[in-house]
């Protein structure tokens, strides 16, 4: 007789209708969406698509001047310029109207970008500055980590999130006939905002004392704005979410993945990701620009094309004088709008700030403007001829993105001589440049200190004093810190 655990003794259980697996399927995909990303999935929001500066910094303006409580105000680059000083003044005059605005730019985002007038304006006027992680004595690698967020919350019901930085060339030049900056912004209102708040708290206690925590939005106290969900994903250093998030997003799109990006150099996991995709009939295309202010860069992240159109996916590079928008749109159901390149630094070095929206009419606008960027746009395939692009040559631009995307291509160039030399990977032809830059680069170091061994060797010891005074001074301040030494123990009664 069958015992207890036979499987004789239980009949077969009926297999679950497919309704029953879509329900069971939904609460672990967003549990998987939620750790991936380090970001909740807030419904009850209502999100607004912003192209470029036309539309972005009029909306902006807009708020600020509207403001009755509180602007924090968050830029990779706020310029002296026309634009920047434009917006100076708006905060400034809220300032003075007893509005509490905080501001908060990176130091290597604008450097060279405002003079120290310009922000010594803004504080006369009862702004309240902070600059993010300027070059330190006691850090001196520290720079490299950037706060490349773009982000503003008013009164703690209304954000923006976007790819833009506040100058004049975002805007363009109609008087010289050169069109705006192709970029992308978002408009956020609801519980969500309070999630923009928290991000730009994060940042600002980086910089100096944080905000206490009353003055947080509370997301209870944020009515229903409309019926999209949405997750805010705030990067740190060393956290990934979103890398996480995309490449979890090119795994279970189903149709179609269509991402626009300004810097890319890819990492081999994601890059993976998007050849998974392109092999299992996914509709992945890449829309990059055409031409970069940093040359060697665009070499690198050109080098990596193979791998991609190898494998099904299709390339786009814009036309146009720059293509500055990171976004994304999966089965015109998901999308993401920010400030995240598709490199290492943005990945894993920087504060980065990106809104992924989970809505099918938001998803089908987005494909409605990937499919209008792609009409300004080339499409490289592999050929030794490239497709033509009409028109006469764009502008070089001007950026100041230079530590983020040059730290990523230094990763890449690294990855292909560390792979050439220990042969723990195939490497493949879009490679070979790689090798000969780096070959070539090395043989001309050899060169030069054979010849001027004193030039080669002054700014390693610079260096090395510099990085042993850091080291000094760190130990110096954690000894200070540690706690005093307990007494002897009383004597004994």
């Amino acid at each position: 007789m069958p015992g207890p655990w036979s499987l004789r003794a239980r009949p077969a259980p009926a297999p679950p209708s497919p309704g029953a697996q879509r329900a069971w399927l939904r609460p672990l995909g967003e549990q998987a969406f939620s750790r991936a990303a380090g970001a909740p999935l807030v419904p009850g929001n209502r999100v607004r698509l912003l192209r470029d500066a036309a539309e972005n910094f009029p909306a902006w303006l807009r708020a600020i001047e509207r403001a009755e409580r509180s602007v924090w105000f968050e830029a990779y680059i706020l310029a002296g310029d026309q634009i920047g000083t434009r917006f100076a003044r708006a905060l400034a005059e809220k300032a003075r109207q007893g509005v509490q605005v905080r501001v908060l730019h990176d130091w290597l985002g604008g450097l060279g970008e405002a003079d120290r007038g310009f922000w010594r304006r803004l504080a006369a006027a009862g702004v309240e500055v902070r600059c993010f992680n300027p070059p330190r004595l006691e850090s001196p690698l520290a720079f490299l980590r950037r706060d490349h967020r773009k982000c503003t919350v008013v009164d703690g019901e209304l954000g923006f999130v976007s790819g833009l930085c506040v100058a004049d060339r975002w805007c363009g030049d109609p008087a010289r006939g050169e069109p705006p900056w192709r970029d992308s912004g978002l408009e956020v209102r609801g519980p969500a905002v309070a999630d923009l708040a928290r991000a730009f708290a994060r940042t600002w206690a980086e910089a100096g004392p944080a905000i206490p925590l009353g003055e947080l939005p509370d997301p209870s106290d944020l009515p229903a704005a409309g019926d999209t969900a949405v997750r805010v994903v705030a990067t740190e250093p060393a956290t990934a979410g979103l890398l996480r998030l995309d490449q979890l997003i090119a795994a279970v799109a189903r149709e179609r993945l269509w991402i626009t990006d300004a810097y890319y150099v890819g990492m081999p996991s994601y890059v993976q990701a998007l050849r998974g995709a392109a092999a299992d009939g996914v509709d992945v295309r890449f829309l990059v620009p055409g031409r970069s202010d940093l040359g060697l860069v665009k070499r690198l992240g050109t080098a990596g094309y193979r791998p991609l159109l190898e494998a099904g996916v299709r390339l786009f590079e814009w036309s146009g004088p720059m293509l500055h928008a990171k976004t994304a749109v999966a089965d015109g159901r998901w999308a993401r709008v920010g400030s995240s390149n598709l490199n290492a630094s943005s990945f894993m070095g920087n504060w980065e700030l990106d809104v992924a929206v989970e809505d099918e009419a938001f998803g089908a606008e987005m494909e409605r403007q990937f499919e209008a960027d792609l009409a300004t746009a080339t499409e490289v395939v592999l050929s030794r001829r490239r497709r033509p692009v009409h028109g006469p040559p764009a502008p070089r631009p001007r950026v100041r993105e230079g530590s983020a995307v040059a730290t990523a291509g230094a990763m890449r160039l690294g990855n292909a001589v560390g792979a050439a030399l220990s042969g723990h990977r195939l490497l493949g032809p879009a490679e070979a440049s790689l090798l000969l830059f780096a070959g070539l680069a090395l043989l001309g170091l050899v060169v030069v200190t054979g010849l001027y061994p004193r030039a080669v060797l002054a700014p390693f010891l610079v260096l090395g004093a510099w990085i042993g005074v850091a080291l000094v001074l760190r130990g110096v301040r954690l000894w200070r810190e540690r706690p005093p030494p307990e007494g002897p123990p009383p004597p004994a009664a």
